[in-house]
């Protein structure tokens, strides 16, 4: 068995991701795609694993290479109208208010794959904070994996890249923050692309009022010659 460390990891802002990192709405995103695979003709399953911290025209693009964009861009909408409107089960994960909580003082974001009106809805049933700089699909060109909503909630926050730490639970939003060259924080388990640290949750993480000093608490195990924490 691991004995349980700790570390320290002082930067100038945090950067969250939402869905799967602070809320809880797989439900939801399950029950959305699950209806737009049966009207498709698709099994769920053959592909419900893309979806994860991705603009579904995206998703719908791979799936469907030869489909038209307009058609993808329609269905997106659709889909997260949908999304908008049903919350049944959206939930705070665990730690997230607690954490959430101690930023008051220090800058955050939250950068995501959804809408700004979705990203407001979840938070909203979710019980959590909306912060002061918002990264929604609809403000960058494109999303994770590529850094740009990553880099632009630094410019907003006016704190350069490498001293804002990025917390994530997809690959694609690790792989975001380290093109943006920020060091990341998964949670919820081992995760490729390898990231800075691994922790198990958000009860993990502490943000301490000395500047922005985050202390992180887990086992240190190493994987292809990267040192993490999980």
């Amino acid at each position: 068995m691991q004995n349980k460390i700790a570390a320290e990891l002082r930067v100038r802002a945090l950067l969250l991701d939402l869905d799967g990192t602070l809320v809880d709405s797989r439900a939801v995103v399950r029950r959305s795609w699950q209806r737009w695979a049966d009207a498709i003709g698709i099994p769920l399953e053959s592909f419900f694993h893309r979806t994860h911290g991705r603009p579904g025209h995206e998703v719908m693009a791979q799936i469907l290479p030869k489909r038209p964009v307009a058609e993808n861009l329609a269905d997106s909408r659709a889909l997260l109208d949908d999304e908008i409107k049903d919350t049944d089960g959206v939930r705070a994960l665990p730690g997230a208010v607690r954490l959430l909580a101690s930023l008051a003082d220090i800058p955050w974001a939250i950068v995501t794959a959804c809408t700004e009106p979705l990203a407001r809805a979840r938070l909203a049933a979710a019980g959590l904070p909306i912060p002061r700089v918002l990264v929604t699909a609809e403000q960058t060109d494109a999303g994770k994996p590529d850094p740009a909503g990553y880099l632009l909630a630094a410019r907003r926050l006016g704190v350069e890249p490498s001293w804002c730490a990025v917390i994530e639970d997809a690959p694609a939003g690790v792989s975001a923050a380290i093109a943006a060259g920020m060091p990341v924080i998964s949670v919820g388990g081992p995760m490729e692309p390898v990231p800075t640290w691994e922790l198990a949750g958000l009860d993990d993480v502490e943000a301490l009022p000395d500047g922005v000093l985050l202390r992180l608490i887990g086992s240190l195990v190493q994987r292809n010659g990267a040192l993490n924490l999980s």
